[in-house]
Order: C-alpha cells, then structure tokens, then sequence
C-alpha cells in the first residue's frame, strides 16, 4: 500500500516542523509514504518549511479556495493508495499514529477512518470537554452514523474517486462524503488509537465564525436539524453549567470560568446565525467562511497536561 498525506495549509509554520518530524518518526509497513502540501497563500515560512522536508506542494488560490475543492486538488495531486489527512496545526501523539488509522482501512473493515484529537496545553476547557465528546478513548470499527474529522482521517483513494468532496460546503466536507459513502453501503471507523494533539488558535471571532460556516454546512448535510433563540440559550445554560461544575471537581483553574462562558457563547450563537443564514451565501459570505482572516493567537488558559507531548526526535 502507498500512502499520500494531504495536508492542506494557510499559515501553519507555527506547527509545521513538528508535525512533519512526527510524520518521518512513523513505523509502518507500507510501500512508501509521501506529503503532499495543498497551500492556499501562506505569508509565512510555510512552503519553506515544508520544502526541506522534501514535501510535494501544490497550490490553490484565494478565490479558487474551498474545503472540499483543496482537498480534492491535493487528492489529484496525490499518488497514494491510501489518502490521509491531517491538519498543519496538528501533531501526532506517537510513532504509531499512521499505522494505527490507515490499518482498518488496509483490513478492509472500512473505507474511511478518523482518529482521536486532544487539545493542547492552551486550549480552552469547554474546547477540550468536546474533543472528549466527539473522540472518546475507545475505537468504533466499524461505527454507526456518519460523523467524520478530515482534522485526523483517511481515505480509500478509490472511495474518493467515485464520491469526491462537495466544493460548495463551508465546512464538514468530511462528514457530507461520509454520508454519501454510508448511503452507497461502505464503513466508517473512529480510531482512538490514532490520536492527535489539536492546537487551535483563534480569537472569539474566529472561534464563532467556525461554528457558524459549520452550521451552514450542517444544515446541507442535515436539514431537519434546527437550532432557535430557546435552543441556544438552554445549550449554553447546560453546558456552561457541565463545564463548570467538572472544573470545580477535577480542580481545573487554568482556564477561567468566563472564558468557559464566552466559548459556549461563540459556540451556540455560531451555531444559531450559521442555521439561519440564507441558503445561497453572498460573496461577502463565502469571503467569510472560505477564506478567513489569520488571527492572533486568542488568549486562552493554560491546560493541564492528559498526557505528555513527545518530542519528534524521541525514539531516534
């Protein structure tokens, strides 16, 4: 089996250089492994970085972007059996990471897999208490349901052939091809064993308008759901309240409780808009979700640490 991991990039030389390490710290059985970069207009030290580690970029501009039309670029560009994912602000927990996500999909057990993502020392806390809902430690191979994360996947190239991503979403591209492969009878698997440190930087702005573009793209995918203004506010109640009182009993203090209040706000009311947003996006709207702004780094708490961050040259 060859693989090809796909990474699309906007700005990731933060990361970069330790997600790439950890990718040449892997131990596989596989053919050979390639990296292929999808950039869309970095400013920084991105395609340098990625350049001596010998990666093989491709580039898709500002008003060509999409979610799903640069991973199917990057996908085209590709020369893998296998198709991984994998964001530039994600970093692999341990050398066994790609082994361990592509292996159901080599078994035969599923076309598509995605693995677990944890947050970083700076995430917020309510941001961790999701990661924990939505990648639990425990693997389902195959799973129920559609839900997928293109943060930590792989594919089946030839899966992806003949469904390809939706280029006109603004987000959870992963999710709409995993229901359309659902629908077509293939399997889905969630691969607790393959996890990721997810490093999210972003400012509440940033924070919002991600669950708003993913609410738009939620409502494509799902039309029956919907969200009210009584909705929102029971949600943020609850989950405030969950957040809060799990701090309290697990003695967290490095994020603070308003900080917790603020990311549920961002959360929900994203949510909310992105639900009632109207079903053809205006330019300035696919500007918005397309295309966003890079931030600063928002200011977050520290986290306490659930497991250690290895360096990429251990094991050497």
């Amino acid at each position: 089996m060859r693989i090809s991991i796909v990474i699309r990039t906007l700005n990731e030389a933060k990361y970069l250089s330790d997600l790439l390490e950890m990718i040449d710290s892997q131990e596989t059985c596989f053919e050979s492994v390639e990296v292929v970069l999808i950039d869309s207009g970095s400013t920084d030290k991105t395609v340098e970085i990625a350049s001596s580690f010998g990666c093989r970029i491709t580039y898709i501009t500002r008003q060509e972007f999409s979610f799903g039309r640069s991973l199917n670029r990057g996908c085209e560009f590709s020369t893998g059996d296998i198709l991984v994912f994998i964001s530039g602000h994600c970093i692999p927990v341990d050398k066994h990471w790609l082994q361990n996500l592509c292996q159901p999909i080599v078994d035969g057990k599923v076309v598509y897999s995605y693995g677990r993502q944890i947050g970083d020392d700076d995430s917020n806390y309510s941001e961790r208490r999701i990661f924990a809902k939505y990648f639990p430690a425990h693997s389902s191979v195959p799973q129920d349901g559609f839900f997928c994360n293109n943060a930590n996947s792989a594919v089946l190239r030839t899966a992806w052939e003949q469904h390809l991503f939706d280029e006109e979403l603004t987000g959870l591209e992963d999710m709409e091809l995993a229901k359309r492969l659902v629908a077509a009878g293939s399997k889905i698997g969630y691969v607790a064993e393959a996890p990721v440190f997810h490093h999210h930087q972003e400012t509440w702005a940033s924070v919002r308008r991600r669950f708003e573009r993913e609410a738009i793209a939620l409502r494509m995918i799902m039309p029956e759901v919907h969200l009210s203004k009584i909705d929102v506010l029971q949600c943020i109640v609850r989950s405030v309240y969950a957040d809060w009182r799990s701090a309290m009993r697990n003695g967290i203090s490095s994020t603070g409780l308003g900080d917790m209040l603020r990311y549920r706000w961002c959360q929900y009311w994203g949510s909310y808009t992105g639900n009632h947003e109207h079903r053809i996006l205006s330019q300035a709207a696919k500007q918005r979700f397309f295309y966003p702004q890079v931030s600063k780094k928002a200011e977050q708490d520290e986290w306490l640490k659930p497991m250690r961050r290895p360096s990429p040259n251990e094991g050497k």
